[in-house]
């Protein structure tokens, strides 16, 4: 069977390498190299946008475990395994207490892990519409349950100084 009858016929048949390649393998192939692509592009991106963080807080000041900055705009927890609060200097004494309140209730519920966790997720399967809607919403879901767990205990009048504070 391995023998050609007619050695004539079977060099003129042979398939030519390459030629007889299966268009799925080529569609598979670019599409492979796009979703690569694209994790790369958004991991770069996640990169790149905490770097102008980390050199605004450089100046921050601690005062007790809150660290004040003047670069900054608004208050927020910033730090993978070493996580810490980050407020305004200029942020009136009035609303700090509820502002700080808020971002430990993030640092309790460890949302300064499942964020990023999230976030990878969603590197991962970017091209998937579910998966950005998913994300926006755990963001979402994120600073409610926060607000949820801090002012569990306020009364009517503690709510609306928290709300105004948060406002601001």
């Amino acid at each position: 069977l391995d023998n050609a009858v007619n050695p004539i016929y079977s060099e003129s048949l042979r398939p030519t390498p390459g030629a007889s390649v299966n268009p799925l393998q080529v569609w598979l192939a670019v599409f492979a190299n796009v979703w690569v692509f694209g994790m790369v592009a958004m991991s770069l991106w996640a990169l790149i946008s905490i770097l102008p963080v980390r050199r605004q807080v450089r100046e921050s000041v601690p005062e007790g475990d809150v660290w004040l900055c003047d670069r900054i705009q608004s208050p927020f927890l910033f730090g993978l395994f070493r996580p810490r609060i980050y407020l305004p200097s200029d942020l009136p004494e009035t609303t700090r207490a509820h502002v700080i309140a808020h971002e430990r209730a993030h640092l309790r519920r460890r949302d300064h892990l499942w964020k990023p966790l999230g976030f990878a997720l969603l590197t991962i399967n970017w091209f998937n519409p579910a998966l950005w809607l998913a994300y926006i919403l755990l963001c979402r879901d994120i600073e409610l349950a926060c607000d949820e767990r801090v002012i569990r205990s306020f009364s009517a009048e503690e709510k609306k100084a928290y709300s105004a504070a948060l406002l601001r």
